[in-house]
């Protein structure tokens, strides 16, 4: 969120979060209001449009990630942790997309021998 704003070049003044709490704000050299909306993709017009604009990203994203490692079907994944990507993971190990502090796979890697 910091970096979004940081980004950002319009002129915010009110923030809208997705979630039961507002990330910390202070900082960015510019005077926000914020309010955290459960739910707020499914009640708050503004959160369901930034919502599908991710979500498009992000598979766009991952298809042109699929080009790069072929191996671990990103575009048909997305890089979720569904039992294929999994199977796959196990398979031919992480790539360098791969979080390594994603909970999961960080503890694979340490039970590694």
């Amino acid at each position: 969120m910091r970096r979004a704003l940081l980004a950002n070049e319009l002129d915010a003044r009110h923030v809208l979060v997705d979630g039961d709490r507002l990330p910390y704000l202070g900082g960015l050299g510019k005077t926000l209001t914020a309010r955290a909306v459960v739910g707020g993709d499914a009640t708050e017009p503004a959160i369901s449009a930034a919502s599908i604009l991710a979500k498009t990203a992000r598979d766009s994203y991952m298809n042109h990630m699929d080009t790069l490692y072929p191996a671990y079907s990103f575009a048909l994944t997305r890089a979720y942790c569904t039992p294929d990507h999994q199977r796959l993971l196990e398979l031919h190990g992480p790539c360098p997309l791969h979080r390594r502090s994603f909970a999961p796979l960080r503890l694979k890697i340490e039970a590694a021998p």
